[in-house]
């Protein structure tokens, strides 16, 4: 990959259709409401809701955004399966499709040691052309990456950097510790209320699963932190921070997104596992967006 990943990357919700199939023209909607925000794409992630989708519906999510974006933004796939055979195995299928990178989660279920996640990721990245970022969010998946880890991982010339999704700032402060002084590899933060002191610290970009709800105004982190206004970054920050924290006291994500960016007037339809939202949580999600997207 010759181009730096920057910026906001969107975890783009997975749309669907009354009957639950996949819906690609609902799709596109998506991925040019982000574009235009000046955000790129990260698919079938969490947010994508990739654990209830089929391996066609994988590949069909990521080819939709591929073709929208037409190369107008850093497209990045993920293809984490719980054994190192199909991630090889979805990985070489994603990787015909013109993505600028993938993401792999930490298998999950089955516990693992740090050195059979280095084997993991080492064969998964042999394995692949694309680069790949590494995965962590261990409050999904039971694993967690340690820096150490990371760092053994790092020298890898197909690994180019690690997804942080643990929520905390010491876990994405001791990657970005574990990343110094070494060249290709990049720290993107996951979780919405660390984008800004994130770009502070060093990341090079966020991956957002509430900008699928608040586009423009999660790209206003980054676009005023680029432009040296080190304090409106901040501002657009705190804005964010609020709506993050109201929306996921109803309900947490990818649900909550998803059931917001609905009520913002997009058809994406409803997320396909088993959770569901009474009158009363819809009006409350209803208020919260109102109040702060205005």
């Amino acid at each position: 990959m010759s181009n730096k990943i920057q910026g906001v990357l969107t975890a783009i919700v997975t749309t669907f259709d009354r009957d639950g199939a996949f819906n690609p023209a609902t799709q596109r909607e998506q991925v040019k409401r982000q574009l235009s925000a000046g955000n790129g794409i990260f698919c079938g992630g969490t947010n994508g809701e990739f654990f209830v989708l089929n391996e066609q519906e994988k590949l069909a999510v990521t080819e939709t955004c591929v073709d929208e974006v037409n190369a107008s933004a850093p497209v990045v796939a993920h293809i984490g399966e719980i054994s190192t055979r199909e991630t090889i195995r979805l990985g070489k299928q994603i990787e015909k499709l013109g993505v600028d990178a993938v993401s792999v989660i930490t298998p999950y279920f089955v516990p693992l040691k740090q050195d059979e996640l280095i084997y993991h990721y080492q064969t998964v990245a042999d394995a692949l052309n694309v680069p790949l970022f590494l995965y962590n969010i261990p409050a999904r998946t039971g694993n967690t990456l340690q820096p150490e880890t990371v760092r053994t991982l790092a020298s890898h010339p197909n690994i180019i950097g690690i997804k942080d999704s643990a929520g905390s700032y010491e876990s994405l402060s001791g990657f970005l510790q574990a990343a110094k002084g070494i060249d290709n590899f990049d720290v993107l933060n996951g979780p919405d209320s660390l984008i800004h002191q994130g770009f502070v610290d060093g990341c090079s970009a966020c991956i957002s699963g509430l900008a699928n709800v608040a586009p423009k105004e999660i790209n206003a982190i980054w676009a005023r932190f680029h432009a040296g206004d080190i304090e409106g970054s901040r501002l657009a920050q705190e804005n964010v921070t609020g709506l993050r924290t109201d929306l996921y006291s109803v309900g947490f994500s990818p649900a909550a997104v998803k059931k917001a960016v609905s009520l913002l007037g997009y058809n994406v339809g409803d997320s396909r596992y088993a959770v569901r939202f009474t009158a009363e949580e819809e009006q409350k999600i209803r208020q919260i967006v109102n109040q702060y997207l205005q």
